[in-house]
């Protein structure tokens, strides 16, 4: 199966995933509000709209990375030259601004499952961030030359779901409790903010020293 990427590269990228999971975002305020507006039911609906977003971002990036690397390996290799310096970016981000998560209970007229999928569908696609995120993200964990790199690419963009709709469906269920906590306990939001730092920089590293060699 040669779309599956070696064992350390699979375990590297699920524990990203799981902190990009955590790391509280416009995804996760969404959920977290409509939970406590129309219940954890109309919440999940909305998960599962994110997720349907998420599998759009693997699809462009996937075929297009793939094309690029077809038309121009010196091109995929700026491209991840810059991924790596967007995750340093981020992490620099993370420790200057740190994460926030602002969630009043405000009450709204129910949504239809459909009206639930879509918001969380589109609140993902229309992203700025996360389209530059995933565009970046992903091809650290692939090289120019692997003939699989499009089934590779395609294999980590649903492996990235998998991963996170088990997190994103807990904080649903735990949306009341969790949504007070987080906001009382800023401390538990910085140590996140500093882990993502970290990880992230080690990402950025690894792929900058491994192009200069």
């Amino acid at each position: 199966m040669d779309f599956l990427p070696s064992l350390p590269t699979l375990l590297a990228f699920a524990a990203a995933t799981l902190l990009l999971a955590a790391t509280p975002g416009p995804d996760m305020t969404l959920s977290i509000s409509r939970a406590l507006a129309q219940g954890k039911k109309a919440a999940l609906f909305v998960v599962v709209g994110t997720s349907l977003g998420i599998v759009v971002h693997t699809m462009l990036v996937a075929f297009g990375i793939s094309a690029l690397i077809t038309a121009s390996p010196t091109a995929f290799l700026i491209l991840k030259t810059g991924g790596a310096a967007y995750l340093l970016w981020l992490a620099v981000q993370a420790i200057r601004f740190g994460s926030k998560l602002t969630v009043a209970k405000v009450e709204e007229q129910k949504g239809t499952a459909l009206s639930n999928i879509s918001s969380g569908f589109w609140v993902n696609l229309l992203n700025p961030k996360v389209i530059i995120f995933f565009m970046t993200f992903l091809p650290q964990f692939v090289s120019a030359g692997d003939p699989a790199v499009t089934q590779k690419l395609l294999f980590l963009g649903f492996c990235f779901i998998l991963i996170g709709m088990p997190v994103n469906a807990s904080v649903v269920f735990a949306a009341d409790w969790l949504a007070s906590w987080l906001q009382n306990n800023k401390k538990v939001l910085r140590g996140m903010d500093y882990t993502f730092a970290g990880v992230f920089s080690i990402f950025a590293a690894k792929i900058l020293l491994t192009q200069s060699r």
